[in-house]
């Protein structure tokens, strides 16, 4: 098996269908990653996670140098084993997080200093460290270091970043290349940067393919900006990048949003949102979301979506479900996330499904249509 391959099987206008194989297992794309911030899925035991379909998890940087740390995780036999997750992760670089979360934040070339949200302590981190982080972690896919700016800053400010990030870039895949056997078992990507700018985004391409990584991630959307700019943005994004590499859209999404972006030719998502509306009650059906919470739930005998293959809905009831959640019990947001992962990874199945068989238009029109309301 080869360090990292990614072959394409199938295409349906922008959209593909293939596959990434790695040493620790392949990986079906489109592929959605389930967020496994602190070293853990949410209310999920790994087994679980990979019963709901997922062929790969992402880790969070950040977080996991701040507590338990890169260090005492390496010492501990990896991120892998310490989880007891030995499929594929992918690490994201720690930057939007720092960015975002962090107090007293200070950017330089060197990197950025800042506050843990934590504790207060101080640290920087730049992108060697965000790669050293990532290689003590054991991560399979690592990512670049990048900065991050709102996409309503000016377009100077947008425009310095995105050139930032490209130096940067550079210094993590040198990072990463001297990593040793690291390097020769894992796989980076680098991340697009421009924000809604079309001229921005095809120069970050450029100075990215140059550099050469095994994949792309196209950054900086899904932070704000709304679904029209994001899909204008991914009209043009994808084509840019190399067509025998993966597409990676980092932090998305919305089911809708999903449809929309692997229509426009992404092949790899994460997202907190089908753990996180889990814990709070909401559940993903193909008729959209619901509120488990709500009082007409109480005495509904039906499963959460009649459609859904998962345990979950094959098992329990949405009035169970709504007792659980309203009565704060540790098994509803069990329950609730495991059906969410299981919607999420049914999603892609059929997407990856339709793209196959040359009907991803149809399959995109009925799911919207479904899910959005419009029926």
């Amino acid at each position: 098996m080869s360090r990292f391959q990614f072959t394409i099987a199938a295409t349906d206008g922008p959209a593909r269908t293939g596959m990434i194989r790695m040493l620790r297992g392949e990986v079906r794309t489109p592929a959605f990653m389930p967020v496994g911030t602190a070293a853990t899925v949410k209310a999920m035991k790994p087994a679980d996670v990979r019963g709901t379909g997922a062929d790969i998890i992402l880790g969070n940087t950040y977080h996991l140098m701040l507590r338990p740390g890169a260090e005492r995780v390496a010492r501990l036999g990896g991120l892998h084993a310490f989880m007891g997750w030995e499929r594929p992760i992918l690490t994201d670089s720690g930057g939007y997080q720092v960015m975002s979360l962090s107090e007293l934040t200070k950017r330089s070339e060197e990197g950025v200093a800042f506050k843990s949200h934590l504790d207060g302590a101080r640290h920087m981190i730049s992108p060697e460290r965000s790669t050293e982080i990532q290689r003590l972690l054991g991560s399979d896919i690592v990512m670049a270091f990048d900065e991050l700016v709102p996409t309503t800053s000016t377009r100077d400010v947008q425009a310095a970043a995105m050139e930032r990030s490209m130096r940067w870039a550079r210094r993590s895949r040198d990072a990463f290349l001297g990593g040793g056997d690291h390097a020769e078992r894992a796989a980076q990507f680098g991340i697009q940067q421009g924000a809604l700018d079309r001229d921005l985004r095809q120069v970050s391409a450029e100075r990215l393919i140059e550099i050469g990584f095994d994949g792309y991630a196209v950054g900086g959307l899904a932070v704000g900006e709304g679904q029209e700019a994001m899909f204008g943005v991914l009209d043009y994004a994808p084509g840019q990048l190399p067509v025998d590499r993966p597409r990676y859209l980092m932090g998305v999404g919305k089911p809708d949003d999903i449809v929309g972006a692997v229509e426009r030719g992404i092949d790899m998502f994460d997202c907190v949102l089908p753990t996180r509306s889990g814990r709070t009650g909401q559940a993903f059906t193909a008729d959209g979301p619901i509120n488990i919470r709500n009082a007409r739930f109480a005495e509904d005998q039906g499963p959460l979506d009649p459609e859904c293959g998962c345990a979950v809905c094959a098992t329990w009831s949405r009035a169970y479900l709504h007792h659980l959640v309203r009565a704060g019990e540790i098994l509803g947001a069990m329950l609730m996330t495991e059906h969410n992962l299981s919607f999420y990874q049914q999603l892609m199945d059929g997407l990856r499904t339709a793209i196959a068989g040359g009907r991803l238009g149809a399959f995109g029109a009925t799911f919207r249509e479904r899910y959005k309301g419009a029926a």
